[in-house]
């Protein structure tokens, strides 16, 4: 059964958030700064300068001077790190941009630590693996990325497993939930598209298990709170296609069925490298807990397609709409009922 996290939490305080531009980051943010006021504080790249607010402090995690000096200002006890350049093909392009962003601010931040304790949680990605095989991957499988995002997020985790063994390290699918800008996330992309009534293409064979960002606000501050280390997959119970996902979106938001197109991965070209099924097992996280952390997203069964013309099937009863969109993919509505 699911379960909320431990109440009333025991997180080290002040607490510091890396990479709140990004879905994870954000709904992160928001969450623990309304639960924690004036002790939680969230660091962005000095370049986006649009994400601003209490607590948000333009500092790129790479800049180790900057870093140490926020340190000192503040002396974080823990530390949620959200960050990491997950653009694909800006990844494949300047891989130096990637090493620096990806594995230096994370080297950064670990030379931190050894200043004084701090309790660290890493996300990283189930793209660490290619996914040719069947999915359903468990934390003993060998990676092997495909793109330069994936091998750099290899090397995260293996520095922080070779310089922190007591930090946690969480392996997260898609995080489903609002962005700072719009369009950073996988809801918002798609959204964006058939909003703007232009097509948007997804892959029938890319495979993932996503999360609502509510359930994985509430595991972070649960990992936070505990001292469970080593590596853990943190993916949702349902493993979805990007084309399903676009499907839900298309049917939920009320959009016009006909903008949606999908293909398989192969056939979008070889920039970016796309990977297969990337699924994830969590069970060694539930066991780890004594609980299942995450409902499934969508919340609801009847709204995970069954064939590729899914979206297409309209009543007269459907309540297709971006209001209805955003009161149970964006959100999950299962989590007043948890318990």
């Amino acid at each position: 059964m699911f379960r909320p996290a431990l109440q009333p939490s025991s997180i080290p305080l002040p607490l510091l958030i890396t990479g709140v531009a990004g879905v994870a980051g954000y709904n992160a943010l928001a969450y623990f700064q309304a639960k924690y006021p004036s002790q939680v504080f969230g660091i962005r790249q000095r370049d986006n300068w649009r994400l601003d607010g209490p607590g948000i402090v333009a500092c790129n995690a790479e800049d180790s001077q900057a870093l140490a000096q926020l340190f000192d200002e503040y002396r974080f006890a823990s530390v949620l790190d959200c960050a990491g350049n997950c653009a694909l093909k800006g990844c494949e392009l300047d891989p130096d941009m990637a090493w620096r962003i990806n594995v230096g601010g994370v080297k950064n931040l670990l030379s931190q630590f050894s200043r004084r304790p701090v309790r660290f949680v890493h996300l990283s990605i189930d793209l660490v693996f290619s996914g040719v095989g069947a999915g359903n991957h468990v934390e003993e499988d060998p990676t092997d990325p495909v793109t330069v995002y994936g091998k750099t997020m290899v090397e995260a985790e293996q520095l922080i497993a070779a310089e922190m063994p007591d930090a946690c390290t969480l392996r997260i699918s898609l995080p489903m939930g609002i962005s700072f800008n719009g369009h950073a996330g996988a809801i918002d992309w798609i959204q964006s598209r058939f909003k703007k009534l232009k097509s948007a293409t997804l892959y029938f064979d890319e495979v993932r298990t996503p999360t609502y960002t509510d359930c994985l606000n509430l595991l972070c501050e649960t990992m936070l709170s505990n001292q469970l280390n080593g590596l853990f997959h943190a993916g949702g119970p349902v493993a979805l296609s990007l084309f399903q996902i676009a499907q839900i979106v298309n049917r939920v938001g009320g959009y016009d069925p006909n903008h949606l197109m999908g293909c398989p991965r192969l056939a979008a070209g070889p920039m970016p490298p796309r990977a297969g099924n990337v699924s994830m097992n969590s069970s060694k996280l539930t066991k780890a807990l004594g609980y299942a952390p995450f409902h499934a997203w969508p919340f609801d069964e009847a709204l995970v397609p069954t064939h590729p013309e899914w979206h297409h099937q309209r009543s007269r009863d459907d309540r297709g709409s971006a209001d209805w969109l955003s009161e149970v993919l964006y959100r999950n509505p299962r989590r007043a009922l948890a318990g």
